[in-house]
């Protein structure tokens, strides 16, 4: 694997720490900023939206750019965003603050995933994208406990400042690095790239990893309540069990990365089977303290095993356009992420308690898995189509010699 590609992991481990982070941090935001903590948490929510709208808008604004230029470009603006944001006077510029790092943040992920997918042989695309997913496993088992320990300790302004620190090593590193990735020799066109949405197999991706994300994010989203309100742990237990939920993202990442290329549509149906049975554990079993931290962990392994595999699967049907591949992957992946917790929170405010965040999510990967049959029944059809076409070509061919 290129070491450009880990430098690109340790992007994402910036941009994940400082996507994540502010769900330790929104008390003491909140008083210094003196706003309510709902407030607080639309900051949270701007960066998710943030992130849908910058990936294909920045993908299509930079479409003919440089990479690396690029690369360099966004990693820069995100880094700046995060000092605005260690400075911001008011809750305002903090809000514009982060809706800048989100775009930038959108961006570079959608173009490093491109990168990183270009610069290794179509059979290692899996493991290249599960080493960038990696640098998000690390932020939520590394980055966001440290920005929890760093606001409760310095402030949360020294959050912002440590992950502009990491920001500027990652700049060096894509400035050393990263290769020069050079653009097509057709340049791309706007109007030949969207012609990706004309490919079914397109849609059914975005929907496999809308509704995957959706669902287990549905639950994890209310995890600590559930932990503390239905489990009986006591607050404390609450970072721990989410760094067990990082490490087994972690894992999860590894190991998916590892079979994804050779077993693209087993991956993705065994990990979301895997999400549907621990999320209707979750349900079960969610007042059992053991039994929940032990989901919880197994929880991270699920939801990220698939995570490589419904990456390199857009880029496999979206092959002739990877950056708004990339873009693609990222705002559904993000919209999943913004729809889940809204889910969970209408069934927790109908009465139906906590646990109903799980079943509810337990439903959205249900729908996900028979999503993903459809693109491998709809995949199998057209490879077998090919396989008649070229026999009954080689066959016309052999007649004409004779």
């Amino acid at each position: 694997m290129p070491l450009a590609v880990y430098i690109l992991a340790l992007s994402v481990f910036a941009l994940g720490t400082s996507e994540f982070m502010l769900s330790g941090l929104l008390p003491p935001i909140a008083e210094d900023m003196d706003v309510t903590i709902p407030q607080a948490g639309l900051l949270i929510s701007a960066f998710a939206i943030g992130m849908v709208i910058g990936a294909p808008l920045l993908a299509v604004a930079t479409l003919r750019l440089p990479r690396r230029t690029t690369l360099v470009a966004l990693i820069t603006v995100f880094g700046l965003g995060q000092v605005a944001g260690a400075l911001a006077p008011t809750y305002g510029v903090l809000f514009a603050s982060r809706v800048v790092s989100a775009l930038a943040c959108a961006g570079f992920w959608a173009i490093g995933a491109a990168v990183a997918v270009a610069m290794v042989p179509e059979g290692a695309r899996a493991r290249a994208l599960a080493v960038m997913i990696g640098g998000l496993s690390i932020a939520n088992v590394l980055g966001v406990p440290a920005g929890a320990f760093l606001g409760e300790g310095l402030g949360w302004r020294s959050a912002f400042w440590a992950v502009a620190a990491a920001s500027a090593i990652a700049l060096l590193g894509v400035v050393t690095l990263i290769p020069r990735i050079p653009l097509p020799a057709q340049k791309p066109q706007l109007r030949r790239e969207v012609r990706i949405f004309r490919d079914r197999q397109v849609w059914l991706s975005i929907g496999v990893i809308m509704l995957g994300a959706a669902g287990v994010f549905c639950a994890f989203s209310y995890l600590a309540p559930l932990l503390t309100d239905v489990a009986g742990l006591d607050d404390g237990w609450v970072p721990a069990v989410l760094a067990l939920f990082g490490v087994g993202a972690l894992i999860g990442t590894t190991i998916g990365g590892r079979f994804a290329d050779a077993h693209l549509f087993g991956v993705l149906i065994s990990g979301m089977a895997a999400d549907t049975v621990i999320l209707v554990g979750l349900a079960l079993f969610g007042q059992y303290a053991i039994a929940a931290v032990v989901l919880s962990f197994l929880l991270g392994i699920a939801c990220f095993y698939t995570a490589p595999a419904l990456n390199a699967r857009m880029f496999n049907v979206a092959a002739a356009a990877p950056t708004l591949a990339g873009a693609t992957t990222t705002a559904a992946f993000n919209l999943g992420n913004t729809c889940g917790p809204w889910i969970g929170g209408a069934v927790i405010d109908a009465g139906l308690g906590y646990t109903s965040t799980a079943w509810a999510g337990a439903a959205m990967t249900t729908l996900a898995i028979g999503v993903a049959a459809v693109a491998l029944r709809l995949h199998r059809r057209t490879r077998n189509s090919r396989v008649v076409t070229r026999a009954g070509g080689a066959n016309k061919s052999v007649r004409t010699q004779a």
